[in-house]
Order: C-alpha cells, then sequence, then structure tokens
C-alpha cells in the first residue's frame, strides 16, 4: 500500500493475550525488547536505549547463515533511532534509519506500534511508513509476523 504521497505502507496485526501495560513494558525494557523483537533467525544487540519522547536508540541484529539478508552487511541490519511519541500502554511512535551504504535502504521510516484493548487481550498493530524500497514487501510482511508471534510467546 502507499499513503497519499506514494511512499510505501506496510502493517501487521496480531491479537496477543496480554494487557495493552504488559506489551508496552516489554517494549520499553531493553532486555525484553531484544528477546522478542528481532525476526526468525536474528538475534538482537542494543547499543543505546533512551526511551523517552526524543530519546535515541541504536540497535543491530544478526542474522545466523543468511549471507546477503542484511542492509548493514552481509549479515546485519543495524539501526539508529528516535521516540517520537510514547503514550504509556496505546501507542509507541518511532523514527528508524537503516546504517547503509546502499540508497535503496536510504531514508527514514515511521514505524508506530498501536496497541487497542480487545476482550481476548490487546490487538497490537504495527504501520511502518515510508518503508524504503530494498525491503521487498514479502520480506517485510514476513518479517513484522515473526516480530509479533515472538511476542505473544514471549508474553503469553
Amino acid at each position: 500500500m502507499t499513503d497519499s504521497s506514494g511512499k510505501r505502507v506496510d502493517s501487521a496485526s496480531r491479537i496477543i493475550r496480554a494487557a495493552p501495560r504488559a506489551i508496552y513494558d516489554a517494549f520499553m525494557d531493553p532486555g525484553a525488547l531484544v528477546s522478542w523483537l528481532p525476526p526468525r533467525g536474528a538475534i538482537g544487540h542494543i547499543q543505546v536505549f533512551d526511551p523517552r519522547e526524543g530519546g535515541a536508540f541504536r540497535m543491530t541484529l544478526v542474522f545466523g547463515n543468511a549471507h546477503g539478508a542484511g542492509k548493514t552487511s552481509d549479515n546485519t541490519d543495524e539501526v539508529a533511532g528516535r521516540f517520537v511519541r510514547l503514550k504509556p500502554a496505546e501507542l509507541i511512535v518511532q523514527d528508524i534509519e537503516f546504517v547503509s551504504d546502499d540508497p535503496v535502504f536510504a531514508g527514514t521510516m515511521t514505524m508506530t506500534w498501536k496497541l487497542d484493548q480487545v476482550a481476548d487481550g490487546t490487538a497490537v498493530t504495527i504501520t511502518c511508513e515510508n518503508v524504503p524500497s530494498g525491503i521487498s514487501p514479502e520480506d517485510h510482511a514476513a518479517g513484522l509476523a515473526s516480530t509479533l508471534a515472538n511476542l505473544a510467546s514471549w508474553i503469553e
């Protein structure tokens, strides 16, 4: 999907059997975050983590045996970002830039995590705006779904 400016927007959602506050807290704890955020086949390392509006973060994902899968190097993705908006138990908005020399990964992607309480727990919706063209829609969909499944496994 694209927005009105023609920039790509990807999204994914899942109902997770946990309270919105528990999910928000899992996002604000760097030790928890590296347990569930990396998609299947990746391990996360956090170098900087300042979870406040305007605060920065830097994280590296290392993909095992995935030669050529990374944006920063053959097997890594490094992201630098900042927390744009934090609304406890409801919303997390981040601006993310991939550390890469390849122009197809350039630009700032905005990632919004919306947490809505529902009867069975929390509907977690991830919306990514201005997705770099180097990320295929299929790979991004698989990665987002994997992250949501990891979060569900971790917290449920």
